[in-house]
C-alpha cells in the first residue's frame, strides 16, 4: 500500500484533530503568529477533501479552545476574524460538496459577527449528507462535562429526573453535540504528547496518533499515514487481545 492509499473498507468513522504548531511554524520563519494560522487553512482544506474521498463520516477540528483566550488580545482578535473570513469564503464550496458544518462549544461567548456567520453556515448545510465537519470553538472538555452535569442537576432539581437514572448514555446525551459517535482516531500535530482538554469524555477509547509535523505542513500523505497506522492497531476497548 502506497502512502497516499488507505483501505477504504476500514477508515475511521470519526477523526478528531488537534491542529497544533501554527505559532512554531511562523516563528521558525520569522513571521507573525497569525501567518501560521493562515497557512494552516490550507491544511484544513486538504484534510477535508481527503476525508471526503476516503469515506470518513465525521471530522472534528480543535479550532479555538477556551484556554486560547489567554493569548494576546491582538492574536485572539486576528484569529476570530480569520475564522469568520474563512467560514464565509468556503461555505459555498462546502455546501456544494455536501459537507455539513456543525459547531460545538460555548458559542454565546464568541463575537456576534462570527457567531452569526457560523449559525448561517450550520443552517444552510443542515440537510447535507456527506462529511460532518465539526468545529470545536471556544471549547474545553472539562467545561463541556461541567455544562452537561449542570443540565442533569437542573433536571433532578426540577423533579424531571431521579439521580439513580443518570447513566453514561444519559450523560452523553447532555453533551454539546449528542448523537455524534466518539472519535475512532485522535490526531495531534506538532509533536506534543497531550490532548489539551479536547473531547475528554468522547476520547476515552480513541486511538491516539501524534506526529511531529506542524499543522501548516500537514497534508494528505500525513493523514494517510495516520489512518494506515490506525488500521494496523487492534482496538480492544478493555478486553483481552485475541492474540494474547
Amino acid at each position: 500500500m502506497s502512502l497516499l492509499e488507505v483501505d477504504r473498507e476500514h477508515v475511521p468513522r470519526h477523526i478528531a484533530i488537534i491542529m497544533d504548531g501554527n505559532g512554531r511554524w511562523a516563528r521558525g520563519r520569522g513571521l507573525p503568529r497569525i501567518e501560521g494560522h493562515r497557512q494552516g487553512d490550507t491544511s484544513v482544506g486538504e484534510v477535508i477533501e481527503a476525508c471526503r474521498d476516503w469515506g470518513v463520516h465525521y471530522l472534528t477540528l480543535y479550532t479555538f479552545s477556551i484556554e486560547n483566550w489567554r493569548r494576546s488580545e491582538e492574536e485572539v482578535q486576528a484569529l476570530m476574524l480569520l475564522i469568520e473570513l474563512v467560514a464565509r469564503r468556503e461555505i459555498d464550496t462546502l455546501d456544494q460538496k455536501d459537507v455539513r458544518v456543525r459547531v460545538m462549544g460555548r458559542l454565546d461567548e464568541l463575537p456576534d459577527s462570527l457567531r452569526e456567520e457560523l449559525e448561517r453556515d450550520c443552517e444552510r448545510t443542515r440537510d447535507n449528507r456527506g462529511l460532518n465537519l465539526i468545529l470545536a470553538l471556544n471549547y474545553g472538555g472539562r467545561r463541556e462535562i461541567v455544562d452537561a452535569a449542570r443540565e442533569l442537576a437542573r433536571q433532578v432539581a426540577d423533579g424531571r429526573l431521579r439521580p439513580e437514572e443518570v447513566s453514561e448514555e444519559l450523560f452523553a446525551a447532555s453533551l454539546y453535540l449528542p448523537g455524534i459517535p466518539d472519535p475512532d482516531l485522535l490526531i495531534r500535530t506538532g509533536g506534543e504528547m497531550r490532548i489539551s482538554n479536547f473531547l475528554l469524555w468522547q476520547a476515552a477509547y480513541s486511538e491516539l496518533y501524534v506526529t511531529p509535523v506542524l499543522w501548516p505542513d500537514f497534508r494528505r500523505p500525513h493523514l494517510a499515514e495516520a489512518i494506515q497506522e490506525f488500521q494496523h492497531r487492534e482496538r480492544r476497548f478493555g478486553a483481552v487481545s485475541v492474540t494474547a
